[in-house]
């Protein structure tokens, strides 16, 4: 091209070249190495929302189980208290009653209002072997001596 042009006088030093068509063949390919790439960005992109979803999933049951846990503390520390009140009013109330008594008398009526509410649904797959009022006061021996044993295990270990 520069000779042709240079028979008539000009010279071409520079070429702005404003519109290149390749072949058809090429721009297919060229296309498809732009889609694999932004296939590849996009999965990549993908990967890391599931990521992230995962990771707040876990962070939300964690704190789920933590709330949950505070909870059941919370309620525990409820019962608690009710119990501790309890006894003390019932105590100053009834003259003669001591603390184990009014706790037997408590845990009766807790296991009598667990084995009604056993009667009262028709779904119940819970079971409570073995059963009568004097396994309540079996319980309530176990768990005071439980907490009698661990007292004096404190005790020693100051």
């Amino acid at each position: 091209m520069y000779q042709v042009m240079g028979a008539y006088g000009y010279s071409i030093e520079h070429i702005l070249m404003v519109d290149i068509i390749p072949d058809a063949s090429v721009r297919k390919a060229m296309n498809e190495i732009n889609a694999a790439q932004r296939l590849q960005l996009a999965s990549v992109y993908k990967g890391e929302a599931e990521k992230i979803l995962q990771v707040k999933r876990a962070e939300a049951e964690a704190e789920s189980k933590y709330l949950g846990g505070v909870g059941v503390a919370r309620q525990r520390q409820a019962i608690t208290d009710g119990l501790r009140e309890n006894i003390l009013n019932f105590s100053h109330k009834v003259e003669g009653t001591s603390a184990k008594e009014v706790m037997d008398l408590i845990m009766i009526t807790q296991y009598f209002d667990t084995i009604k509410d056993l009667g009262n649904s028709s779904k119940n797959t819970t079971v409570f072997l073995p059963h009568g009022p004097g396994h309540v006061r079996d319980i309530s021996d176990q768990i005071r001596n439980g907490l009698m044993e661990a007292k004096c295990a404190e005790l020693n270990v100051e």
